[in-house]
């Protein structure tokens, strides 16, 4: 059957191109005989692998020589304990900036470690707008600031980059990381899953000031040392090759469509389009978030009548469109609008949302 256009928040679409590469190459790599999955993390051929991924992910986020990349197992959940363990003293302060559902999980991962203060938050808002930088109350001890960039499930999103002084900044860009150009220098650590925008679900990068590696931390194992990793090359354990090797044609893919600046032309177009669609509804459809920082990636939106839910996922579905059902936290309907997202797949949401509203308006 055709592929249809998949708006799941994440594991998210890849590019077509991607995967079909991928299933090109699948069982012999470049005439190796065997796939790229079945051999030695340490052997040459994965050596060549994960050193093109790497240079092309720092091609792509102009990523500077003052900052380490590390790819590690597991997701942006995992980041969040090991930030804290990482970069506090037992007990030291960090502030945590609370915009949405994973702000929250962040805290509740970093809370066995750091005394978390709450330097801000949007949820009396029901998280439809950000906290005012000027409302923060930061502490001046602080091992770090952390903020969730992009919140895949409320669609808040900081559209600049808030200045927090001499204490780094830490920030969760797991959903929309490399969505437009971003300034990696301003930032003392970004971490992102990659099942977004960089490739499947397995993997996360992490992106980390060098001289913050020589902080002490707390007392934990070789494995969740982030300056082990980066003495390692990311291959202190059996790194996740496939997901590497994923991630490695996903950014490589980017770069051939004319990287961060051109998904970011794309990006604003996609967005623009749905949101014209919501607002054009005459209350039909409806988006609570505050319009300056509605995010670009994640776009959730509500009928008029709830009953009518049902009907619009089944339909939708039907007309090839995957995956736009609310976060169960909020409700409603969600689409996700990722690099691989195509402006055509957008374009085919708008066009169903017009026509079932002319049907059941």
């Amino acid at each position: 059957m055709p592929r249809v256009f998949n708006f799941s928040a994440g594991p998210a679409t890849l590019p077509e191109a991607v995967l079909r590469q991928a299933q090109a190459e699948m069982l012999d790599w470049h005439g190796l005989g065997a796939s790229i999955v079945e051999i030695s993390h340490r052997s040459a051929e994965f050596m060549q692998v994960a050193e093109r991924a790497d240079a092309d992910l720092r091609t792509l986020l102009a990523i500077p020589d003052s900052h380490v990349v590390l790819y590690l197992s597991g997701g942006a959940t995992t980041q969040q304990a090991l930030i804290a363990l990482n970069f506090a003293g037992a007990g030291q302060t960090a502030d945590y900036v609370v915009s949405g559902h994973w702000s929250k999980t962040a805290i509740r991962q970093a809370a066995p470690y750091v005394a978390v203060n709450i330097a801000a938050s949007s949820e009396e808002d029901r998280f439809r707008s950000l906290p005012g930088r000027e409302g923060w109350r930061l502490s001046p001890d602080a091992a770090y600031v952390h903020i969730t960039a992009n919140e895949t499930i409320h669609g808040v999103e900081y559209r600049t980059t808030p200045e927090v002084g001499d204490v780094p900044l830490f920030a969760d860009f797991s959903s929309s990381i490399a969505s437009e150009p971003l300034d990696v220098a301003k930032y003392g650590l970004i971490y992102a899953g990659a099942q977004k925008n960089l490739g499947p679900v397995g993997i996360s990068v992490v992106i980390v000031r060098r001289e913050l590696l020589e902080r002490s931390g707390q007392h934990r194992a070789e494995i969740f040392d982030y300056r082990a990793h980066a003495a390692r090359d990311s291959m202190l354990n059996t790194p996740p090759t496939w997901n590497w090797y994923m991630l490695g044609l996903t950014v490589r893919w980017m770069l051939e469509q004319g990287g961060v600046d051109e998904f970011a032309r794309r990006n604003a177009e996609k967005a623009a389009l749905l949101y014209a669609t919501i607002d054009a509804g005459d209350g039909f459809y409806r988006n609570e978030i505050e319009a300056s920082v509605r995010s670009r990636m994640n776009v959730p939106f509500f009928l008029h009548d709830p009953a009518l839910d049902a009907m619009f996922l089944a339909e939708s579905r039907a007309a090839g469109l995957m995956a736009l059902k609310g976060h169960k936290a909020v409700g409603g309907m969600r689409a996700s609008l990722y690099n691989a997202m195509p402006v055509e797949g957008v374009r085919a949401l708008v066009d169903f949302m017009r026509d079932f509203q002319a049907r059941h308006g």
